[in-house]
């Protein structure tokens, strides 16, 4: 799969507006936009687009747990392990959903509905234990395990919690 002209075109202009290096981000961020995911031919695409090296450009999408290097569910739980998610029940809460969804960290469902990844805080540490939840990465928490069954229906439903 090839990157669309206008994907091409918004990172040739970040390039121009920034530099190749400096647009590298925003590139993947382009790409996983519109593809959901950055597969390796698209990685060398907007590397060569952007006239930095595949090295380069795969260094900064791998430091970014928000750059999902390969397919992802249609709903992707972002699941806070940060210290205060962790002291306020998070384990919990990581333990209830691994359960109702049968998967672990890094996993999508068999149906292709869910991505569960953990990240390190987002500074939601105030209605902790929290999770980014879906495209938009709604802050959603305090979260417990009876919570779960409303999120997922949510989520699974195209609804908002």
């Amino acid at each position: 799969m090839s990157l669309s002209p206008p994907i091409k075109t918004a990172i040739a202009q970040a390039a121009a507006a920034h530099g190749g290096k400096a647009a590298m981000l925003d590139a993947l961020k382009l790409v996983q936009e519109a593809e959901g995911w950055v597969s390796d031919e698209n990685l060398a695409e907007a590397a060569r687009t952007l006239g930095v090296t595949t090295a380069e450009i795969e260094s900064l999408a791998t430091f970014y747990s928000q750059i999902f290097r390969r397919p992802v569910g249609d709903t992707v739980i972002l699941l806070c392990d940060g210290l205060s998610c962790y002291l306020c029940g998070g384990d919990a809460v990581r333990d209830a959903v691994m359960q109702k969804l049968g998967i672990g960290f890094g996993e999508t469902t068999p149906d292709g509905k869910f991505t569960l990844i953990n990240i390190c805080c987002v500074g939601g540490c105030d209605r902790a234990p929290v999770a980014l939840v879906g495209p938009e990465r709604k802050l959603v928490g305090p979260l417990t395990p009876d919570d779960l069954d409303a999120l997922i229906r949510g989520q699974a439903t195209g609804g908002a919690r």
